[in-house]
């Protein structure tokens, strides 16, 4: 993973569309596999909140954080519940990647609001879909498509833009997947 999280997931990323500077929030973010590689983009002007209900998780990634020197790297933890405190249209990239499975499609629903309320306006909204019909479906997402997710973000005030594939981390190992991206409507 290693590689992963200074090579791989920092080019993916860089193609998502997270830039240096940018304000990075990763909701779900485990022990990092994506904010490591944020971190490195957006560089000492920017920052990424990293945020997660386990503490063992954030423990792990706080110790990648310092062996890596990303003095801009936020931890917190929360208690697993779908609203983001940070102040309206703060953050220029939610990234939502393997996570919303996990949620009911009412909480689902209150956390692209709030996502919509905490990106700025020409903010991006990422979102990895795993656990769908089309790959591995399991709890929240067993019975919802990929085009089932886009009209769900889609009812919240979001623009599909764009989907990009590739090899992806998924827990601790790498697998085909793919991931969407939203901007909010105009």
């Amino acid at each position: 993973m290693g590689n992963w999280e200074t090579e791989k997931g920092v080019e993916f990323l860089k193609q998502v569309g997270v830039k240096k500077g940018n304000t990075v929030l990763d909701f779900g973010c485990r022990v990092g596999h994506y904010t490591v590689p944020a971190a490195q983009i957006v560089g000492s002007k920017g920052i990424v909140y990293a945020v997660d209900k386990e503490q063992r998780a954030l423990n792990e990634l706080q110790q990648k954080a310092a062996a890596n020197n990303l003095k801009n790297v936020k931890i917190i933890k929360t208690s697993g519940q779908a609203t983001l405190d940070f102040k309206r249209e703060s953050i220029d990239v939610v990234l939502f990647y393997d996570v919303l499975h996990y949620l009911a499609k009412s909480d689902r629903k209150k956390l692209y609001q709030e996502a919509h309320r905490v990106m700025k306006q020409d903010g991006l909204l990422s979102v990895y879909p795993k656990h769908t019909l089309e790959d591995d479906p399991i709890q929240e997402f067993r019975s919802l498509s990929l085009s089932g997710i886009k009209q769900e973000i889609g009812g919240s005030n979001f623009v599909f833009k764009r989907k990009y594939s590739g090899l992806i981390s998924h827990d601790d190992g790498l697998n085909q997947g793919c991931v969407l991206n939203f901007s909010k409507c105009q």
